[in-house]
């Protein structure tokens, strides 16, 4: 079966981190989401994937090629423009249609998830349904599109990041779908179009066979930075099951190659820490931190639920504390730092 992940969008939400780089390119434990992504839909046999291009989107191809390294074949969308997620798929039309009459599976490129994919493909062919939307229970619906169901898994209403008194549902959209390939007779062609707030309208008010897959898999939008650090925490945590770049060597303290730890660091866990990294001479590492690859901690210094992007440097005797530390960013200061977020590509030393 075929898949395509939606990669176009700006990700503002998480500016600054991605002011630089794209959103599915921004590491979770050390790997960008979008690989995660392609291992787990190359884990339920989607291996004929496209994705589709826009803001910084030479960064994702040049980093993901043609999909070979990762065991997939991938085709790129280059998009000049913006089209909206239904807008992007219809686009893609002659990628999906063929004569074996298989769904397709859409997936969001900034989702983290252990979401079995195959059996929302299976609800859907049961169903027989036109499209299957992938459903969790969440605790705030307002960022979300929110459904109702009948007893048949058949939705019956739909709204798109509801407000206030309009909120009917905690069941929240979480972006995976599956289509049957006759979805394309929905989509107008040559325009802007939107799953949330022009087709799943649309296809209720024709009565369509719209159903909704309710899962309790892990599932989270990595747009924000409380929800983008929040996610690290659970991965150390093993609340959603991801394949990390580094070896656990001892519980909950995983480790990449050729990591150099001075005897008087001090390593506490949960930790991660990737490859050719160098911990210096009584630094402290402890809890909830990710440590890139290529990245120095020098002496004396302290990081506790921090995460450095690869080749970042602290500098001796530096605190951080609930930090964001972006590509081969240097930081000095002669005091503590909490809940900071230091993208400097420009300069190699920023100092607090």
């Amino acid at each position: 079966m075929k898949a395509m992940i939606l990669a176009a969008g700006v990700g503002s939400r998480l500016d600054p981190l991605t002011r630089n780089t794209p959103k599915p390119m921004v590491p979770i434990v050390n790997r960008p989401v979008i690989e995660h992504i392609i291992d787990q839909l190359k884990h339920h046999k989607f291996e004929d994937i496209m994705i589709n291009l826009h803001y910084l989107g030479d960064v994702i191809e040049e980093h993901l090629g043609n999909g070979e390294k990762f065991g997939v074949k991938i085709q790129y969308s280059r998009e000049d423009a913006l089209w909206g997620d239904a807008g992007s798929v219809k686009r893609c039309e002659s990628f999906f249609t063929d004569n074996s009459g298989s769904p397709f599976l859409v997936v969001g490129g900034d989702d983290i998830s252990d979401n079995d994919f195959s059996k929302i493909v299976k609800t859907h062919l049961e169903k027989k349904a036109l499209v299957t939307i992938g459903l969790s229970l969440v605790d705030d619906p307002s960022e979300y599109g929110i459904v109702l169901m009948n007893e048949r898994g058949r939705i019956t209403r739909f709204l798109e990041k509801p407000k206030g008194e309009v909120i009917f549902s905690n069941t929240a959209n979480t972006g995976v779908y599956v289509f049957d390939q006759s979805i394309f007779d929905y989509i107008p062609k040559g325009t802007f179009y939107g799953f949330g707030h022009n087709l799943f309208p649309r296809l209720l008010e024709q009565k369509k066979p719209l159903f909704g897959h309710l899962t309790s898999a892990y599932w989270r939008d990595v747009g924000n930075l409380k929800v983008y650090r929040q996610t690290h925490v659970d991965a150390l945590a093993g609340r959603v099951i991801l394949n990390l770049p580094m070896k656990e060597q001892r519980k909950y303290v995983w480790l990449g190659e050729n990591v150099d730890i001075d005897p008087t660091a001090e390593i506490g866990y949960p930790v991660a820490i990737g490859n050719n990294v160098r911990i210096e001479a009584h630094a402290s590492i402890q809890e909830n931190t990710i440590i890139g690859n290529d990245c120095v901690v020098e002496e004396g210094a302290s990081l506790r639920e921090t995460i450095l992007w690869n080749g970042a440097v602290v500098q001796q005797g530096t605190q951080l504390e609930r930090c964001v530390v972006g590509t081969k960013c240097h930081v000095k200061s002669n005091a503590a730092v909490f809940d900071g977020v230091i993208v400097d590509p420009t300069r190699r030393t920023v100092k607090c």
